[in-house]
């Protein structure tokens, strides 16, 4: 189990790390960096292995030493359903988190097919144990989305039984549309990319999607700005670091008159959204 810095979780548990890049929200992989760095230490491969799909079986009990109710993000460092992860040792993830139930595990995935086959032959295996309770009740299912172009991402989630359905727009890439299916999903969280190379967000997708969520009364997080700022909004945002107020570094890279800033190195994008910040996470009073 790790701390972290990602707001809507309380930590990580990483039973597997390392995955295989899918789609162009992979290009700047935070979590390939952060391998790097830790390449030959905390059970990670030497380089240039260090990405390479691991399983981490003396991390798998982690969250059944912990009493305390916390919100864990599973495979943070990786993609649970990745197909180099053994059906055999799904199994025993999910056996830990049925046994944790003070916990509220939260599944992200680029592969919710995958994950969705996962399911289907987890709910066989307990039928023959006798445990037959679907879905769990602290097990989130959860997409990541960057693009318009991968919302049968969406589609094929919805189809997986979870107690609450969520999706991660982050990095958000293009104009998205979630109203099809915001019927069915409990949350959706969206934020900008951070990093080397960072592309930027214009602010009326961003805008697009908490209104779309508003209107369907789904839970929207707004989780940053990533490496790009919108240059008009300086004034509304206390948490940015040393921007140059003339916009001198600003670009109008979307080509209509929304001019951006490159965020400097070491300093936080900020999160506030049209003058406020958005932190729903369904279950708690907004």
């Amino acid at each position: 189990m790790s701390k972290t810095a990602i707001e809507y979780v309380d930590e990580t548990w990483n039973p597997v790390t390392g995955c295989t890049k899918v789609s162009a929200g992979c290009e700047n992989c935070y979590a390939e960096r952060m391998a790097r760095r830790l390449a030959g230490r905390f059970g990670y491969p030497e380089a240039p292995h260090h990405f390479d799909v691991t399983l981490h079986p003396e991390r798998l009990d982690e969250p059944l030493k912990r009493g305390k109710s916390t919100r864990y993000l599973v495979c943070s460092m990786g993609d649970i359903a990745h197909m180099a992860v053994p059906l055999a040792y799904q199994l025993r993830m999910w056996a830990t988190m049925m046994k944790a139930r003070q916990h509220t595990f939260l599944l992200l995935t680029k592969r919710p097919q995958q994950l969705g086959r996962i399911v289907d032959w987890l709910k066989v295996r307990l039928q023959i144990l006798g445990m037959d309770e679907e879905p769990l009740p602290n097990v989130w299912p959860g997409v990541t989305v960057e693009s318009q172009d991968e919302m049968w991402r969406v589609e094929e989630l919805v189809k997986i039984p979870g107690a609450r359905h969520w999706v991660s727009a982050e990095p958000c890439l293009s104009a998205l549309d979630f109203t099809p299916w915001l019927d069915q999903l409990d949350w959706v969280i969206l934020g900008g990319e951070t990093g080397p190379g960072a592309r930027p967000m214009h602010p009326d997708w961003a805008r697009r999607v908490r209104d779309d969520c508003v209107a369907a009364d789904t839970d929207f997080f707004f989780k940053n700005w990533g490496g790009w700022h919108p240059a008009v909004w300086l004034t509304e945002c206390g948490d940015i670091a040393v921007i140059s107020a003339e916009h001198d570094n600003s670009e109008d890279i979307f080509g209509d008159g929304q001019y951006m800033l490159p965020v400097p190195r070491g300093s936080k994008s900020g999160r506030v959204l049209d003058g406020r910040k958005w932190n729903e996470i369904p279950g708690r009073e907004r």
